[in-house]
C-alpha cells in the first residue's frame, strides 16, 4: 500500500475539507512571532474558508487573541449544502443557541467575530466569540466575504486546494498580506510564481519533516489507503504540503551553507555530481543542479534548481530568474529543441530545459527553477 499521498490526488478526488492542526498552526505562528513579536498586533485577521465549530484556526487565534494582540478576529464558513457533503451534523455548539435555524444551517454560510470581552471576565477569548448566519453560502467570491477581506490586515486558513489559483489571485487583488497552505506544486503555477518571483510571496517556515497531517469528514475516510489515513489518529498524511505568505520569518534570511564546484565533485554526498559534473544545458546557458545542497558557491552563471529549492531560498543570497517550464519557458528565452530528438524523448517540448546525459541522452529534469548568485 502506499504510505504517502498528495493533494494532487486529493484535488482529482474533489475533496476539499481538510481539517490543520492545532501544533502546525501554533508553530507556524510561532515562527513570525519569533521574527517580530508584533506581526499580529492591532490587526483584523480574517479567517476566510473556514468551519469556525470545528476549525483549529478559529481556536488558536480566538484562544490567542490577547497574545497575539489583535484587533479583531473574524471567521467565516461555507453553507453545507455548497460542499455537497453526503452526510452532516450541526455541532452543538450551533444547535444549543437561540439562533439556530435548521433550514439557514444548510444554505448559509456563518460569521464568527471576536473583538471584545463580551462575558466580562477580564479576557478576550474563544468563551466571546459572537456568530451569526451570513446573507449568502459564504463562498469567499461572494460580495459580502470580499467586503470582509477589505476589512482585514491578514488572511490566514487552509482554501479549498481545488480552487487554489483563485483563491491567490483574491488575495492579491486586494494587496492583502497572508498566510495559506497550498500544495507544493502550486507554487510554479503561472499565477503564484511571478509573484514569488517578484518577493511578493514565498514559503512560510514550513510542517515538521515536511510532512502534514490533517483531519478530515468521516465520508472522506475511505478515498485513502492504509498508512495514508490512520484510523488511530483520525488523520490523513500529506507530503507536499507548504505554508505560502507574505509575512516575514527568520528562516527565510538564513543563507545556505553551501561549498564549491570542485569541493561538490570531490567530497559531495550526491554519487551523479561526483561522477559526472553538473551538466550543461542544451537551449539555455546554464548548468543543471539536481540538488538543493550541491548549488556550488562559486558559480556566478545562471542554475537551473528543484522547486523545493524555495524551502531554503534567502532573498539576499540568490536572485530568481524565472520558472522555466512550457510557456513561461519560452518566455525567458529558452531555445526550441531539435525536433529529431523527439524520436528519442517524446517528453521534449518547446519552453522546457534540457541537456544530454553521459550516453548522450536528451534529459528533461524535472520543473526547474533558474536563479542566480547575488555578489
Amino acid at each position: 500500500m502506499a504510505n504517502n499521498t498528495n493533494l494532487g490526488a486529493a484535488k482529482a478526488a474533489k475533496n476539499d475539507e481538510f481539517y490543520t492542526q492545532y501544533a502546525d498552526i501554533q508553530k507556524e505562528i510561532n515562527a513570525y512571532l519569533d521574527y517580530n513579536p508584533d506581526t499580529f498586533r492591532n490587526k483584523t485577521v480574517l479567517l476566510p474558508c473556514d468551519d469556525p465549530e470545528w476549525s483549529n484556526f478559529t481556536r488558536f487565534f480566538a484562544q490567542n487573541f490577547e497574545r497575539l494582540g489583535l484587533k479583531r478576529l473574524i471567521s467565516t464558513s461555507y453553507a453545507v449544502e455548497s460542499k455537497k457533503y453526503k452526510y452532516y451534523e450541526p455541532s452543538l455548539f450551533e444547535t444549543e443557541s437561540p439562533k439556530f435555524d435548521a433550514d439557514k444551517t444548510r444554505v448559509k454560510g456563518k460569521i464568527f467575530e471576536l473583538t471584545y470581552d463580551i462575558n466580562q471576565n477580564g479576557r478576550i477569548d474563544i468563551d466571546d466569540l459572537e456568530w451569526h448566519y451570513m446573507e449568502g453560502d459564504g463562498d469567499f467570491r461572494s460580495k459580502e466575504v470580499c467586503k470582509l477581506r477589505d476589512e482585514a490586515d491578514i488572511i490566514v486558513t487552509n482554501p479549498p486546494f481545488s480552487l487554489f489559483r483563485e483563491f491567490v489571485a483574491w488575495i492579491f487583488e486586494a494587496n492583502k498580506q497572508c498566510l495559506i497552505i497550498g500544495n507544493q506544486g502550486g507554487v510554479g503555477y503561472k499565477e503564484v510564481f511571478p509573484l514569488i518571483k517578484e518577493n511578493r510571496l514565498w514559503l512560510g517556515n514550513g510542517f515538521n519533516a515536511g510532512n502534514a497531517y490533517f483531519g478530515l469528514p468521516k465520508e472522506l475516510v475511505r478515498d485513502y489507503a492504509s498508512g495514508v489515513f490512520d484510523e488511530k489518529t483520525g488523520l490523513v498524511k500529506f507530503r507536499n504540503c507548504c505554508w505560502l505568505t507574505n509575512l516575514e520569518h527568520g528562516r527565510r534570511h538564513e543563507p545556505l551553507k553551501l561549498m564549491s564546484m570542485k569541493d561538490n565533485m570531490r567530497y559531495g554526498k550526491h554519487k551523479d555530481i561526483c561522477e559526472v559534473g553538473y551538466y550543461h544545458y542544451e537551449n539555455y546557458d546554464a548548468i543543471d543542479v539536481p540538488y538543493t545542497d550541491a548549488i556550488p558557491n562559486d558559480y556566478n552563471g545562471d542554475m537551473g534548481v528543484p522547486i523545493t529549492f524555495l524551502n531554503k531560498y534567502c532573498p539576499e543570497q540568490f536572485e530568481i530568474i524565472g520558472h522555466a517550464h512550457g510557456d513561461a519557458g519560452v518566455a525567458l528565452g529558452l531555445k526550441p529543441y531539435d525536433r529529431n530528438l523527439k524520436k528519442i524523448n517524446k517528453g521534449l517540448r518547446d519552453g522546457d530545459l534540457y541537456y544530454f546525459d553521459k550516453n548522450g541522452m536528451p534529459i528533461i529534469p524535472y520543473s526547474r527553477i533558474l536563479i542566480r548568485k547575488k555578489r
